[in-house]
């Protein structure tokens, strides 16, 4: 689907001041068109040179920065050198500004427009879990026609090929003798020659990247992420995006070659401008402008938030269509939930109590703030696990295999001092840096404590210890702008693993009973996946995700027992219990009402949520008698 044909066709047709609607009507509903969406190629899992330029793509990701608005001309007039011929173009949805052989933009035309546009740098949705990737994919591939631009148009290395390229100085001489005759003008470039230049671009399009002075970071918060990230261009309505919302994008692909060798060009004059009369500094036009060979450029027509990246479940939860599927799944919901509760006790060892509360956790979620208050966050730890042992590392497997995003922190001396957790600003380059805690809502995080030792921690360890404590108390994180700090609220799902009580808060602590001491745990986590079902597997996924958007409400009637009940409770044994053990109970029976499926509590319910919790308590009193420092 090549989108820039339809815009020229728009412009040479003469300024229509109602065009940039229909380019978005007429997107919108080719997209309701027979699973339009599934056949429109995705960045997230082709290759970016088997797509075309100007091609219609879409990318699922999260918002890492936003950078500062920058102007570009909306429309622009060219002017031929031999027939003096003038051609209005639109400027909208391009990098580069489309002029002929003879032509030229005619920069003082009182028809050209200075028109606004913001930039996202996005990343692929950090700790997506495979499955998510794979389901993904195989929802493409079913619909993808080998005629589409799947297939590559030219011959091309990729990037890995290239680097074992011979490089050659004397292209790149001709090639930077090319881009001389090209300049920028209002956010769009335009070049005199731009067949030409855009053939000797491409083939030493590596050679930019390569000639980097030190490799470029593509800023992913978490390490060891793949895929790439994008500088998304975006045209209406950014007000209603922030930071760290996860999206999906429709748009025009823009990778032209001339981005590169222009932006080169560029950094290597920029050391012989006034300093003065520079603004941007080297860092910040290497960081603002990458390679697009490396960081492509997506202009957007169609942005929507995601609510969730589960592929199994409908996009928008709220639209009518979606009530089918869910009542369909509410109405088989009390098996799967039994049988969810069988296989988690299996991966917790045999221990059923932890499991029932493995599973209130995993569908926590904040639904309100109350002034600083974050209500609904359940972060459990759980306690009396083997340490220096691999069982962390296969629950936390367990758990990748049911949420669509996560993450395990190793809780070591060396990673608390050395890891970044908290984004900062830096200044020099006008970007935000990211760190480990700059994650998308409903991230499950699973911090292993077992492996932490004696040790001293330092200032940045402190620091992020500090940074873990707000995250789990407060649902925040404050990142660092240097001068001051600025709140960013979030809805992190804590998971913590120890051997005793954690050195971090936590709003539930439950002490492990296994019941098998497996002598494999590999072994005993791959028997254990192995036995489950695909199908049933995905249940699992849907119930776990769907679950966390239930209304949920407390009748009159309950409200008043449940009163009645916690003034009879403090009558008993006033000691034991407290406002905060209250609003703990309701928690707890709020999450084991919606897990089975529940919308409002019942008294049974909320017997089951009493009874819950006092076994757990009891088990922690029994520990405390047997070491005395549970507790």
């Amino acid at each position: 689907m090549r989108a820039d044909k339809w815009t020229k066709d728009r412009a040479q047709n003469g300024v229509n001041p109602d065009w940039e609607k229909k380019v978005i009507e007429y997107f919108k509903e080719k997209l309701k068109e027979n699973n339009a969406p599934k056949w429109v190629p995705s960045l997230n899992e082709v290759p970016l040179h088997y797509l075309k330029p100007n091609s219609f793509v879409k990318f699922r990701c999260m918002i890492q920065d936003m950078f500062d608005p920058e102007f570009y001309m909306g429309v622009y007039e060219t002017v031929n050198r031999n027939t003096k011929a003038r051609v209005l173009h639109f400027g909208k949805y391009r990098d580069v500004a489309e002029c002929g052989p003879q032509q030229e933009v005619d920069l003082n035309s009182p028809r050209t427009t200075t028109l606004e546009r913001q930039t996202f740098y996005c990343v692929p949705v950090p700790g997506e879990s495979t499955w998510v990737k794979e389901a993904y994919v195989n929802a493409n591939q079913a619909r993808v026609s080998p005629s589409t631009s799947y297939t590559p148009s030219r011959h091309k290395r990729s990037y890995e090929d290239d680097e074992d390229m011979d490089l050659q100085p004397s292209k790149q001489k001709d090639q930077h003798a090319g881009a001389r005759q090209a300049g920028s003008v209002g956010g769009l470039q335009w070049c005199g020659e731009p067949k030409r230049l855009e053939t000797e671009a491409s083939t030493g399009q590596q050679l930019n990247f390569l000639n980097f002075s030190s490799p470029f970071d593509l800023n992913f918060p978490l390490p060891g992420e793949k895929g790439p990230a994008c500088l998304v261009k975006v045209y209406e309505d950014w007000d209603c995006f922030k930071v760290n919302d996860v999206l999906e994008l429709y748009g025009i692909l823009s990778v032209d070659p001339v981005l590169s060798t222009l932006n080169n060009d560029e950094r290597d004059a920029s050391s012989l401008l006034d300093p003065m009369e520079c603004t941007d500094t080297a860092e910040e036009q290497r960081v603002h402008s990458p390679p697009a060979s490396l960081v492509p450029r997506i202009h957007v027509v169609l942005a929507q938030k995601l609510q969730h990246i589960n592929p199994l479940l409908p996009a928008c939860l709220n639209k009518e269509e979606s009530k089918t599927f869910i009542s369909g799944f509410m109405s088989e919901l009390s098996p799967v939930r039994a049988e969810l509760l069988g296989f988690l006790t299996h991966a917790l060892l045999g221990d059923s109590l932890a499991a029932e509360y493995l599973i209130l956790h995993l569908i926590s979620t904040v639904y309100t703030r109350r002034d600083v208050l974050p209500l609904g966050k359940f972060t459990v730890n759980l306690s009396g696990c083997p340490r220096n042992s691999s069982f962390t590392e296969h629950l936390y497997r367990i758990i990748q295999h049911l949420v669509p995003a996560s993450f395990r922190l190793q809780m070591t001396i060396e990673n608390m001092n050395h890891l970044r957790f908290i984004p900062h600003k830096d200044y020099a380059a006008n970007r935000l840096v990211s760190g480990l805690l700059q994650l998308p809502s409903n991230t499950s995080l699973v911090i292993d404590e077992t492996l932490l030792e004696q040790g001293q921690l330092d200032t940045p360890g402190v620091h992020n210890v500090t940074a873990l404590s707000n995250l789990i108390t407060w649902q925040k994180v404050d990142y660092d702008f240097s001068y001051h700090h600025m709140e960013f609220p979030c809805n992190i799902n804590v998971f913590i693993t120890s051997e005793g009580r954690s050195l971090l808060p936590a709003d539930c602590h439950i002490r492990l009973q296994p019941q098998l001491a497996p002598p494999n745990m590999e072994e005993y986590t791959n028997s254990l996946l192995a036995a489950v079902l695909p199908s049933v597997l995905n249940k699992f996924r849907i119930y776990l995700t769907l679950l966390r958007f239930l209304d949920y409400s407390i009748s009159d009637e309950i409200t008043k027992a449940v009163e009645d009940d916690f003034v009879e409770m403090r009558k008993n044994d006033p000691q034991s219990i407290t406002a905060d053990d209250l609003h703990q109970l309701l928690i707890v029976a709020r999450f084991l009402s919606l897990s089975a499926g529940q919308t409002t509590l019942s008294r049974e319910r909320w017997l089951r949520a009493k009874q819950l919790e006092s076994l757990r308590r009891t088990r922690l009193q029994q520990q405390k008698c047997v070491n005395g420092n549970e507790l």
